[in-house]
Formats: structure tokens, C-alpha cells, sequence
């Protein structure tokens, strides 16, 4: 039963990791989208870009970390 419990909470715990992938793809998205509107303002867009992917990023890893903490955790 516990074993069951454990795949079960693992695989809902990677369902963080969907939510990391629309999140990149929304932000790179903005990015092409705001570019076009203002091409002059490509250096300071590309360095927000890179941040919101790096949060966005680390959302998914640390969902990925709880799902191997509970899959293979005491």
C-alpha cells in the first residue's frame, strides 16, 4: 500500500514539471511577440527572458526533486 502511495504521489508531483514547460514556452513566446513590436529593446527583453526562464526553470526542477524525494525517499 505505502509502495502504490508513493508512485501515486510521485507522479502528481510531476505534474509541476507540464506546468514548468508552458511557462518557458509562454515566456520565449512574449519575447518573440514583444521583439517584433520593439526591436530596440531586444537586449534589456532577452535578459528579462532569461530570467522568468530561470524561475520558471527552477519551479519544474524543484517539482522534479519532490517527485524523486517521494518515489525513492525514506
Amino acid at each position: 500500500m505505502l509502495a502504490s502511495a508513493k508512485i501515486i504521489g510521485s507522479g502528481l508531483a510531476t505534474i509541476g514539471l507540464a506546468g514548468a514547460g508552458v511557462g518557458i514556452g509562454l515566456v520565449f513566446g512574449n519575447l518573440i511577440t514583444a521583439t517584433s513590436r520593439n526591436p530596440a529593446l531586444r537586449g534589456q527583453l532577452f535578459a528579462y527572458a532569461i530570467l522568468g526562464f530561470a524561475l520558471a526553470e527552477a519551479t519544474g526542477l524543484f517539482c522534479l526533486m519532490m517527485a524523486f524525494l517521494l518515489l525513492f525517499g525514506v
